[in-house]
This record gives C-alpha cells, structure tokens and sequence, in this order.
C-alpha cells in the first residue's frame, strides 16, 4: 500500500535551503524559514541555509558549491522560478543536473492548481540530479513552499514511504 510504513526506521537526510531573493534577509526570508521548519521537523538535518541574489553566477556558484559538499544530500530552493526577468533559479541550476526529474514539475503543478488554480503556470519549478545530490527548485511563496515540501517532497525523503522513496535509492545515485 502506498504511504508512511510505520513499522520502518526513518533515516534522515542532510538539506541545504537556498532563498534566491534581492530583497529578503534572514529576518523577513518566510518561505525559507517555512522550510527549515518542515525540514526539521520532519526529522532531517538542515545542513546550510542561504539567501543568494537574483543572479545566474551566484546561484549556479552556491547550488555547485552543495553539489561538491558530501555531507549535504539534498538542495530546496526557493524564488526565482516565475516569469520575470530578475527570475533565474531554472537558468542557474539547469546546467547542473546530470537528471531531470520530469515528474516533479507535473506533480507540483498538479498540487499547485489545487491551491492557485492557472496561476501555477506562472511557475517554472524543476527538480534533478546534479551528481548524487536532489535538487529542487520551488517558487517562493510560502503556499508553494507548503504545496512542493508538504505534498511532494516530504513523502519522497521519508525513507518509510512505499512503495519506493528517494532515500532508498542514494546509495546507487553514484552507480556506473
């Protein structure tokens, strides 16, 4: 049956969190405070946190930078998905996937929709491999943060979800 098999061992997984914003700070950064909540309270480890400017270098340079960290396994941005010009998160991190999650951005939409409605399509939101490290990329909203950890993500870094999760299968990311 599909779902948290309770009768497992949760194994928890390190998470960077990146806001790419122009504007916000540590004190007013409520869609990455959002995360790091969730992320903690889930039970995994929030190994960085990050606010980057709008900016293609920067980004791609952070985004690279906890690709090369071992002990970070997982990356959840935030911003910088939509349509505007200063939105760059897709330009930046696209280059560093080896994989692109394909189902990620028909599954966020789909959970999207049923908070915004045809405003989702306003969202680039992607999700790959860059490496052995998942990266995911969401809008900055906190309802989008809410929708993409709390109705997609989650349930694919619980090592307990069945039939098959991320988690299980990051040992064989690295397979040739």
């Amino acid at each position: 049956m599909a779902g948290i098999n309770e009768n497992l061992t949760f194994q928890p997984v390190r998470i960077a969190v990146m806001t790419v914003s122009d504007t916000r700070t540590l004190e007013t950064d409520t869609s990455g405070q959002l995360l790091a909540e969730r992320i903690e309270a889930a039970g995994h480890k929030l190994a960085d946190r990050a606010i980057v400017k709008d900016d293609i270098s920067a980004v791609r340079a952070r985004v690279q930078a906890w690709i090369d960290t071992p002990e970070i396994d997982v990356i959840i941005t935030t911003g910088g998905t939509g349509l505007t010009g200063r939105d760059v998160t897709p330009e930046a991190v696209r280059p560093l996937l080896t994989k692109v999650i394909d189902g990620f951005s028909v599954i966020f939409h789909m959970v999207s929709f049923e908070s915004v409605g045809l405003s989702t399509l306003q969202s680039r939101a992607l999700a790959g491999l860059a490496k052995e490290t998942f990266v995911f990329c969401l809008p900055g909203s906190n309802g989008a943060v809410k929708d993409g950890w709390d109705k997609v993500i989650s349930s694919q870094l619980d090592s307990r979800h069945k039939p098959c999760n991320f988690v299980e299968i990051m040992p064989r990311l690295g397979e040739k």
